[in-house]
């Protein structure tokens, strides 16, 4: 179902409601003051009557049977009229119909049955004679099905005009989204420029920024993944050449020679092998896949199990510094991740400090939160290059690694509400990461 006809059968249905309520209304007080009018109609032609019988000769005593046209007594057609003693007898009618005679013995409104059809009368006493009016309620009714009728018309035509122009202005009102709609069919799928729609109504504002947004995110997530293929193609290159290679000089070489060739060529390996791992542990933690594997670990074993991973050959230069009082609650984020940043950090500690130096772990727990202090003991970096360090395949030239492992932390930080801060000095580099903890 389209949303103008979605939004045509809902406002329409409740303007018609509403309108029905009001026509009823409107009809039912018609009807009560059309019947009011005519009672008084009643009222009117018993004292008319009663003005005329004064001005009348005198009428006999005993005169059942006595007439007077309805002429005579002035009154109006559909109307029968009758003149009675106290006693009942009956002294002038106006017509013959009806045959049977009226109930006179009530005064005021009264609602009778004659000659098997329902009647609506009033009855007048004016010294010694009643008068008594009545007119049928069948023409009542009638009179006032044709009123209610003729004004029914003009609601009912009412109605339907105010559906039309519904039915206009809602499809007016959504012409803005039709050409949004446009906008975007004409469009190529390669462009990701804003769109620019004049004269734009101010609530559907709102979404065309949104659009337009999620085009520069697309365009930004396009162009992240290029440089990224790029750098990956460029960084993947320069191990693969060195490993074929040294290949061909082990193939075409014996002895020591050969040797320190196939060296080489594992140690190439090896890094394509931590490069490729980098990346692909990058594009999951970008992307949306779950690492929620039920495991959680407290900030003292993340701690230990980041040792435990980072480069076999060096972690025992790893010093780590427990506090008397640390908090034994689980990390509030998959430990994978945690492990993996905090592994990260130290990999990069150890790759910056020199063979003979340490680097320092220290853990610390303030509130719900945990914070691991990674200072290695370096050259440290210059203050332009703070900004730089958690940019993919930035390597200053010092460094001997693939340039994805910071990039991996910070992706770790914006995905698990995490902070990392850098502070470099002249005794190295101090970097810290603080993570959230499960409420006690």
């Amino acid at each position: 179902m389209s949303l103008r006809l979605r939004l045509s059968l809902t406002l329409g249905a409740a303007f018609a409601l509403i309108w029905a309520l009001a026509a009823a209304w409107m009809l039912s007080d018609l009807r009560n003051q059309m019947m009011f009018s005519l009672d008084q109609r009643l009222v009117a032609s018993a004292r008319m009557v009663a003005g005329l019988l004064e001005q009348l000769p005198a009428i006999p005593s005993k005169g059942e049977g006595t007439h007077f046209s309805a002429e005579q007594l002035n009154i109006p057609g559909g109307m029968a009229c009758q003149v009675s003693s106290l006693r009942g007898e009956i002294l002038a009618r106006s017509h013959n119909n009806p045959e049977q005679a009226l109930e006179a013995q009530k005064m005021g409104f009264h609602d009778q049955m004659i000659d098997g059809a329902p009647w609506r009368s009033f009855t007048l006493a004016r010294g010694d004679v009643r008068i008594t009016t009545a007119d049928r309620v069948i023409e009542r009714e009638a009179l006032n099905m044709s009123i209610l009728l003729a004004a029914s018309v003009p609601v009912g035509v009412a109605l339907l005009g105010c559906l039309c122009l519904l039915w206009l202005g809602i499809g007016q009102g959504l012409a803005p989204l039709n050409r949004l709609r446009e906008a975007l069919m004409r469009r190529n799928a390669d462009s990701l420029e804003p769109l620019q729609l004049q004269s734009f109504p101010s609530e559907l504002k709102p979404l065309l920024e949104t659009q337009n947004q999620l085009f520069q995110r697309i365009g930004k997530t396009i162009e992240r993944e290029r440089r990224l293929t790029g750098d990956a193609a460029h960084e993947l290159r320069s191990p693969l050449t060195a490993i074929k290679t040294h290949l061909q000089v082990a193939r075409m070489t014996e002895g020591s020679a050969r040797d320190q060739s196939l060296a080489r060529a594992e140690e190439g390996a090896d890094r394509l092998h931590r490069t490729l791992e980098q990346l692909l542990l990058l594009a999951r933690v970008e992307g949306s896949l779950s690492f929620d594997d039920g495991v959680q670990c407290s900030a003292e074993q993340v701690a230990k199990l980041a040792i435990q991973d980072s480069a076999s050959d060096q972690r025992q230069r790893i010093r780590l510094h427990l506090p008397e009082h640390l908090s034994a609650a689980p990390l509030q984020m998959p430990a994978v991740l945690s492990i993996a940043a905090l592994r990260n950090l130290l990999d990069n500690a150890l790759r910056h400090t020199p063979t003979d130096g340490a680097v320092d772990l220290s853990l610390e727990t303030t509130a719900n939160r945990v914070r691991f202090v990674v200072r290695d003991h370096g050259p440290g970096i210059a203050p332009d290059d703070l900004q730089h360090l958690t940019q993919r395949f930035w390597r200053n030239g010092q460094s001997t690694g693939c340039g994805l492992g910071l990039a991996i932390v910070q992706a770790i930080v914006q995905r698990c509400a995490c902070t990392l801060h850098f502070d470099s000095r002249p005794d190295g580099l101090r970097v810290e990461l603080t993570m959230p903890l499960q409420p006690v």
